[in-house]
């Protein structure tokens, strides 16, 4: 593989030059410029990446840390995040943690502040202790699509009000006469998606309604576990005419459940989710579900990453022994709040059936 004194030497220039033509930097006239890219485009030249982090101390890298990429809702997001990252010259380095704690560090401990400028992270189940040791070795590290934008969480994000989409999910169902209506929660109640059932719950309480316990279901964040938990819902209370998922994957799972159960979706059954994937619309019928405004959140995180990756060049890095306090006065970590959820309406939620 050529080298860069190599295309150099053959454009009749320095090695400088070369760099700065490919960083598209200083001032280089434009015949010595063309000279340059037609040896690159000749020799075949490509940069070594890597070679260059450990040369600058830099990398036109950012790692986006995810908790499944086999959600599909990860994958769209993480296309939105390397098309904004292009936009600057950066690549994108995609982080898979599986939602396990030790892969998520073993990342931060390899990639961070190396191979990487800087941590998007994203649902990865990482402990934020970790992740400020990350800023302390001169890594910024945002935290994606946080979902409390009232509770700042000590570190960058981009917040999204995950409440707002319950309470507009709950609306939705309200609004088309459902008074028996399940819940499917893709996590814990102490989990991720919480705060999107918090909102489902206070809307229906504003309305008079409670969701018993029995018509809420703690699943996995799946298809499978919306189809399990909607299921065992249907089968216990048959009145049910609609269901709730945090999620579009175990909104869908519902649907599927109800067509094994041989209810029509929306005629019997009226499904709606949270999120709108690539497949809410593709779908038959269609989900209705509440949109979330992933691309806006993609372009807002890697701005900011690029704001305090360049920051930092310029300040004093943390005191490493105590990564909670600085050498100098540090501002509060700063919260970029989305665009608010909107409800998309398609054909799997209807008024309710009469008895």
């Amino acid at each position: 593989m050529p080298t860069l004194t190599e295309v150099a030497r053959h454009a009749g220039v320095t090695p400088a030059t070369v760099s700065n033509v490919l960083r598209n930097r200083g001032r280089v006239g434009e015949a010595t410029r063309q000279r340059v890219l037609e040896a690159v485009d000749a020799l075949g030249y490509r940069p070594h990446l890597a070679a260059r982090a450990l040369a600058e101390g830099r990398a036109p890298t950012i790692a986006l840390m995810v908790s499944s990429i086999a959600n599909p809702f990860y994958p769209e997001f993480a296309l939105a995040v390397e098309r904004a990252a292009s936009s600057s010259g950066h690549f994108v380095i995609i982080c898979n943690t599986n939602g396990d704690p030790h892969a998520g560090r073993a990342y931060l401990d390899q990639i961070a502040g190396t191979l990487s400028e800087g941590v998007l992270v994203m649902n990865a189940n990482l402990d934020f202790a970790d992740l400020h040791k990350t800023e302390a070795r001169g890594a910024p590290v945002v935290l994606c699509m946080w979902e409390r934008p009232d509770e700042p969480p000590g570190l960058p994000c981009v917040a999204v009000d995950f409440r707002l989409a319950g309470e507009l999910a709950a609306q939705h169902l309200l609004d088309l006469g459902h008074r028996r209506i399940g819940a499917v929660v893709g996590s814990k109640l102490s989990g991720i998606h919480a705060v999107r059932y918090e909102g489902f719950v206070n809307a229906l309480r504003e309305a008079g309604l409670d969701t018993p316990e029995s018509n809420v279901r703690l699943v996995a964040d799946t298809t499978q576990g919306g189809y399990q938990a909607a299921r065992s819902m249907l089968e216990a209370d048959p009145s049910l005419t609609a269901i709730f998922a945090t999620n579009d994957l175990p909104a869908l799972g519902a649907m599927h459940a109800a067509a094994d159960l041989g209810l029509h979706v929306p005629d019997d059954l009226s499904v709606i989710g949270i999120t709108d994937i690539q497949l809410a619309s593709e779908s038959r019928p269609a989900l209705t579900t509440v949109a979330v405004p992933t691309v806006e959140a993609a372009e807002l995180a890697v701005s900011l990453l690029r704001e305090l990756v360049e920051r930092g060049q310029r300040e004093p890095l943390r005191d490493s022994a105590d990564p909670t306090v600085t050498t100098e006065a540090q501002p509060t970590p700063r919260m970029c709040i989305a665009s608010p959820p909107k409800l998309v309406v398609r054909s799997s939620t209807k008024i309710a059936r009469t008895r």
